[in-house]
């Protein structure tokens, strides 16, 4: 590097401390860490002139000696079912943001829905020092977090409850929802709807699968049982339970799809059908409304679910909870046609 290109030199060693930054900026050790860590009590002029330091300097924050001096690596893990779902985009990024503005880096994996990986990962995580873990379970026994837990690894659940443990978890009400979509094709004149869900040992599908049960058993409408079909969201395996619901001498008049994956296999099923058949889809998903008829979707918030948990994981790191607690967000139906759609047949 040329010479009139190098940065000036520490005279406490080649890497800038902060007593540098004060030095040249002509304030206190402490003003320079106020500034540094974003806390309050600084002028505008004043932190102007650290900042200009810190530039000219070439200083950065040595967070390793923060670690240690306050037993804490800045860092939370998040567990996700598949990063490829684009439910949960808006979710890991909400969790980020709220990471970021409490100075803390997010580090996220997927369990493939696979509980022996979700341990596997959990557990990776804390032997890298996390601070807390948000996780999206993909099995139903959480006891192997409990000695994590106890060593003060705050953790919270998302979309899921823990199983079998007693921990914080944020979710969708997934009953309501799926109650909601279901009863307004009811009101439309439906009276054969089928519902085609996810594995039926996952908490949001059975949850769903409950709403529309009790939607049904609500209009007193007798539920058959060639009208339900849990399992993968393989879209082949979608594909033949969609085709067999609508074929026959008696097929359903309206689907309700279980999540979003199903939905889109169910759209284009019925793209290749003569007739109109009505759609209702829990999670809204891209191009939606501009299908002809758009998709009515039951939509729930991801962006609000990974906010809600990550403040409440901080709130947890910060000592101000005590007993943990389930919170259930409001899901909303979104009307776009494909749900109005009068029965036929």
């Amino acid at each position: 590097m040329p010479e009139t290109a190098r940065r000036p030199e520490s005279r406490y060693g080649n890497r800038p401390t902060m007593k540098d930054v004060a030095a040249r900026a002509g304030v206190g050790l402490k003003t320079v860490s106020r500034v540094v860590n974003g806390e309050p009590g600084v002028t505008a002029d004043t932190e102007r002139r650290v900042q200009e330091a810190i530039e000219a300097l070439g200083f950065r924050r040595n967070d390793s000696a923060r670690v240690l001096r306050k037993g804490r690596t800045a860092s939370i893990g998040l567990v996700l079912e598949d990063l490829a779902d684009p439910f949960y985009g808006p979710l890991s990024r909400a969790v980020e943001e709220v990471a970021r503005a409490h100075g803390a880096l997010l580090i996220n994996g997927s369990s493939a829905e696979d509980p022996d990986r979700e341990q596997e990962l959990a557990l990776a995580l804390c032997a890298r020092r996390v601070d807390g873990l948000l996780i999206i379970p993909a099995g139903d026994d959480h006891r192997y977090l409990e000695p994590e837990i106890r060593a003060g690894v705050a953790t919270v659940f998302v979309d899921r409850p823990a199983g079998r443990i007693d921990a914080d978890v944020v979710l969708s009400d997934n009953h309501g929802g799926a109650r909601s979509g279901v009863a307004h094709l009811i009101a439309h004149g439906h009276r054969r709807i089928g519902f085609i869900g996810d594995m039926p040992r996952i908490h949001t599908a059975a949850e769903r699968l409950r709403g529309y049960r009790t939607a049904m058993e609500d209009a007193g409408i007798p539920v058959a049982d060639a009208w339900m079909s849990l399992g993968v969201t393989d879209p082949e395996r979608v594909r033949r339970a969609a085709e067999e619901m609508l074929s026959g001498p008696d097929p359903v008049t309206a689907i309700f799809a279980g999540n979003n994956r199903v939905t889109v296999t169910v759209v284009r099923v019925l793209a290749r059908l003569s007739r109109p058949v009505a759609l209702v889809g829990f999670d809204d998903f891209e191009l939606a409304d501009l299908l002809r008829p758009g998709v009515t979707v039951v939509a729930q918030d991801a962006g609000r679910l990974g906010r809600t948990a990550a403040d409440r994981l901080f709130r947890r790191l910060d000592g101000t909870l005590v007993a943990p607690e389930r919170i259930e967000l409001p899901t909303r139906l979104i009307t776009r046609g494909s749900g109005e759609l009068p029965p036929v047949g």
